[in-house]
C-alpha cells in the first residue's frame, strides 16, 4: 500500500517509518518541514494517491498548551481534520494517534474505549477535538489512543531514567499516578498490523499491557541498566507541580483489539527489557 506518515520526526515516526518499509509499503515520510497540516490545500495535495495516512503530527507539549490552547488546537484539531477531508476524498483509510489525556484520570478501572471522555487539559482538549474530527470527516479511520511513550528515537522518561541511573545521588519519582508504559516499536508493530487487518474502524487504545507508576517504571530502568534502585525514592505529584494537570490514572483497557481479532500489546516490563538496550 501507499502510505504517508505526518510527524515523521517524531519518536514514534523512527520506529513505525523502517517497519513499514519492512512490510512491503511504499511510504512518504512528511516531516514538519515537508506538510503543514494547518494548510488544508497542502493536505489534499499530500494525500492525493495514498491508500493509507498515519497522522503522528501533533501539538505534543503538554505543558505549553495551557497557555498556547489556539496553536495546539491549529495542529490538533484543524490539522487532524484537513488530513481527515483529504483522505477520505482520496478514498484513503486514516490512522488518528491520540492519548489518555482525552480522560479524566479519575478511574479506578481500565478506561475501555467506549469510556466518558473528559479532558483536564488544554492538550487533552485538542485532542479530542481532533478524534471527533476525524472520526466526523473520515468514517473509514482508526483513532488510537497511546500514553507513557518511550523510545530510541526521541526524548522520553524512560532515556531521563536512563541518563540519571548513570549517575550519583537520589532521584525522586512520583509515585501518585500510575499509567501503561508503552515502548514505540510495539506501537509501531501494531500499528503495521493495524493498516493491514480488515480491523472494524473506531477507537483502539495502543498501550502495553499491566501498569505501572512512574516510580515503578524508574525502578525497573535503574534494575535493567543494573544500577542501584535504592536511588530511586518516592514522592507525590505536589512535589512536582506544572501547569498541565496530570491524570492520576491512564489505565487504558484493550478489548476491541480482540474483538477485531488482533493480539494486544505486550506486557510492559518484557518491552523495557528489550528496548532499553536501544535507549540506555
Amino acid at each position: 500500500m501507499r502510505v504517508l506518515v505526518t510527524g515523521a520526526g517524531g519518536m514514534l515516526a523512527a520506529d513505525l517509518l523502517p517497519r513499514l518499509h519492512a512490510a512491503g509499503h511504499t511510504v512518504t515520510a512528511a516531516g514538519r518541514a515537508d506538510l503543514d497540516i494547518t494548510d488544508a490545500a497542502a493536505c489534499e495535495r499530500a494525500v492525493a494517491r495514498h491508500d493509507v495516512v498515519v497522522n503522528l503530527a501533533a501539538w505534543t507539549a503538554v505543558d505549553d498548551a495551557e497557555s498556547h490552547e489556539r496553536e495546539a488546537f491549529a495542529a490538533n484539531a484543524f490539522g487532524a481534520a484537513n488530513l481527515a477531508r483529504a483522505s477520505s476524498a482520496a478514498d484513503a483509510r486514516m490512522v488518528q494517534l491520540s492519548t489518555d489525556y482525552v480522560f479524566d484520570g479519575d478511574a479506578m478501572a481500565p478506561y475501555a474505549e467506549d469510556s466518558p471522555t473528559g479532558p483536564r487539559s488544554a492538550y487533552g482538549r485538542t485532542k479530542l477535538a481532533g478524534e471527533w474530527a476525524v472520526r466526523t470527516l473520515c468514517p473509514d479511520s482508526w483513532v488510537v489512543r497511546t500514553a507513557w511513550l518511550y523510545g530510541a528515537g526521541g526524548r522520553s522518561f524512560v532515556g531521563t531514567m536512563a541518563r540519571l541511573a548513570s549517575g550519583d545521588g537520589p532521584v525522586d519519582v512520583v509515585d501518585d499516578q500510575r499509567g501503561q508504559p508503552t515502548w514505540t516499536g510495539d506501537l509501531a508493530d501494531q500499528l503495521v498490523r493495524l493498516i493491514a487487518s480488515q480491523a472494524p474502524f473506531g477507537t483502539y487504545h495502543g498501550t502495553a499491557s499491566g501498569d505501572a507508576s512512574w516510580y515503578d517504571l524508574a525502578r525497573a530502568v535503574f534494575a535493567g541498566l543494573g544500577h542501584d534502585v535504592a536511588r530511586v525514592r518516592p514522592t507525590t505529584s505536589a512535589a512536582f507541580v506544572r501547569p498541565a494537570p496530570r491524570p492520576a490514572y491512564s489505565v487504558l483497557g484493550h478489548d476491541r483489539w480482540a474483538r477485531a481479532g488482533l493480539p494486544t500489546l505486550r506486557d510492559w516490563r518484557t518491552a523495557l527489557d528489550e528496548a532499553l538496550p536501544l535507549i540506555g
